[in-house]
């Protein structure tokens, strides 16, 4: 992820900047574009020490004009540039080219841009916004804001994410209108010295601080392109077989009970047949739950009420077969699977195939996963999916595990639905009322962030979900492509469901809702989505529990359109013409 963060004088913008590399590890690199001048300015001085203090002591200063070089070094360290301002005016004190007009700085920037676009790791560059900040009304001034105009347009052109810090506010700048800016050269000689370009030190913005996992480097995708070379691109998914559908509606009609006596059991199995198309449909012979494991850099803000490790130690039950899901699956007769997409621990190799990284970024402050890592995990999600339905699935069961995981899922279903942050927050695994306070600040950090892309699934899923829930989306989405049905269990699937719904509309008709959470936000994206729960039993555990429970009820109504006797084959006698007219039997 590159992300350009504009401002004017003391904005917040560097402190802004510092929060968000600072969410990739310790091991980052700060690239200064101003050293401290030998004599003459004491306030530059103690400006430029004031930032040099305030940076972590594991961070490696890098005084140099020389951004590209610097960059094409080491191109995977993530990297805080600060800034393009002291760069341009450097750069010309440097050769003198304040009152030469033909000097040009378009290959340097040129130059910049390539070296920024090579770069693996994620990059934050920050730069004055030429209409905020002070400029002296001299040529001098002129010519710096021409340059740096374009600096700016052309750095914001390979960036994946420009924000703009206005009073410590953080305003998120799509590129929906982008324009080209293009320099112009002074038309005569410039006779004044530059105005300097000061390095604030900004208060601190108002999202809070994120304290990174020590156990959280910016793992590069393990599996980018193994299995969709375009992991975003998901078709209009068709209808379950509607005639089919109504055959079975009315087959229903001629068992041998009262017409719709069975409520919602005639509903599931009407809903599987269509789903299978074929009418009686048969019992799912190889149902799978497969359970997301990831973790997120907001666990570390105190939103749950367990620590972040426990993901990690929870993937090897589920791999022991202790975890309510083994439990559950075996009552049910359902396989079970878990996949560590993004857990920040070193789990068995047998379920880090599809791994994405290692937990993820603070959705607060910063984008949660790169454009390549949102693509990879999507990728991996619908792998998942094809491999089960290769060989033999029949019906999905999606379930989530991660400490905290229960924020990014409130974001999103506040996000889309458009509900306000104190609604959607729930009490996850049973936080206390402080909890909850810090909860609720964290989904409206991340809500605030998140309404800036709602319109765009895949810039969503990177700024707020994370990689398990991004792998879920994609699995769920890919599941209704393949037309093969799928049981939702609690908030977090959901929530997923809520994005694959709008990477491939017309994905819900195949999905049924296992239960009903005891979250709010749970019922809030149900009634999105249109679906009725199958149970309501006040669960919250996730796993893919729900679900299961509400499995072994699928399965009943599937035997009963499957295998009841029809008035005709019985020789039980239909109701009779005065019982019809009157609703009894």
């Amino acid at each position: 992820m590159r992300t350009l963060v504009l401002g004017g004088i003391r904005s917040g913008k560097s402190a802004y900047a510092e929060q968000i590399i600072s969410a990739r590890g310790d091991a980052v690199r700060y690239l200064a574009t101003a050293a401290t001048p030998a004599t003459g300015d004491p306030d530059w001085a103690s400006r430029i020490d004031a930032h040099r203090d305030r940076r972590p002591s594991t961070w490696t200063t890098v005084e140099s004009a020389d951004v590209a070089g610097a960059l094409r070094s080491n191109p995977a360290t993530p990297t805080l540039v600060d800034d393009l301002g002291s760069w341009v005016t450097t750069y010309l004190d440097e050769i003198g080219g304040w009152d030469a007009p033909t000097v040009d700085l378009s290959s340097r920037t040129a130059d910049l841009c390539s070296a920024l676009a090579a770069t693996t790791g994620d990059v934050v560059v920050v730069s004055p916004e030429v209409g905020l900040s002070l400029v002296a009304p001299t040529p001098a001034g002129r010519r710096f804001q021409d340059e740096l105009g374009a600096v700016n347009a052309a750095v914001a052109a390979v960036c994946d994410r420009v924000v703009l810090l206005v009073a410590g506010r953080v305003v998120e700048l799509d590129d929906a209108e982008t324009v080209s800016v293009v320099a112009e050269a002074p038309s005569r000689a410039i006779d004044h010295e530059p105005e300097p370009t000061a390095v604030a030190s900004p208060p601190e913005p108002s999202t809070p601080a994120h304290t990174p996992s020590p156990h959280t480097p910016d793992a590069a995708p393990s599996t980018v392109g193994d299995h969709h070379d375009a992991a975003d691109e998901f078709d209009i998914v068709p209808s379950p077989d509607h005639t089919i559908g109504d055959e079975a509606r009315g087959r229903h009609m001629i068992l041998t009970k009262p017409a719709g006596s069975l409520g919602r059991l005639e509903e599931i199995s009407i809903w599987a047949s269509a789903c299978q198309g074929v009418c009686p449909p048969a019992p799912f012979a190889h149902p799978t739950v497969v359970v997301f494991a990831g973790d997120h850099g907001v666990a570390h803000a105190g939103v749950s009420a367990y620590p972040p490790e426990v993901t990690g130690q929870m993937v090897a039950n589920i791999l022991s077969g202790g975890a309510a899901v083994n439990v559950l699956a075996r009552q049910a007769g359902v396989a079970v699977r878990v996949e560590d997409i993004g857990v920040d621990a070193d789990t068995d190799e047998s379920v880090r195939r599809f791994k994405v990284r290692r937990g993820c970024g603070d959705l607060r402050t910063t984008d949660t996963l790169t454009a390549a890592e949102t693509n990879a995990a999507l990728a991996n999600g619908r792998a998942i999916a094809d491999e089960l339905i290769d060989s033999g699935a029949d019906l999905l069961i999606a379930g989530d595990l991660g400490i905290g995981n229960t924020t990014p899922a409130a974001v999103l279903v506040g996000t889309i639905t458009d509900t306000e942050p104190v609604v959607v927050v729930g009490r996850g695994t049973g936080i206390d009322d402080a909890g909850w306070i810090r909860k609720t600040a964290a989904i409206r950090d991340g809500m605030r962030r998140a309404r800036a892309v709602s319109r765009s699934p895949i810039a969503l899923l990177a700024a707020v979900a994370g990689a398990d829930l991004t792998a879920m989306a994609g699995f769920l989405a890919q599941a209704a492509q393949r037309r093969t049905p799928v049981v939702l269990d609690g908030l977090v699937v959901t929530a997923a469901a809520l994005v694959a719904e709008d990477l491939a509309p017309g994905a819900a008709q195949w999905w049924i809702a296992g239960h009903r959470s005891a979250e709010p936000a749970h019922s809030i994206a149900l009634q999105h989505l249109a679906l009725e729960p199958v149970l309501e039993f006040s669960m919250r555990l996730g796993e893919g529990s729900g679900a299961l429970t509400a499995v072994p009820i699928v399965q009943a109504a599937v035997a009963t359109l499957a295998s009841m006797a029809t008035f005709g084959d019985s020789g039980v006698s239909e109701r009779s013409a005065e019982a019809a007219s009157t609703g009894r039997r």
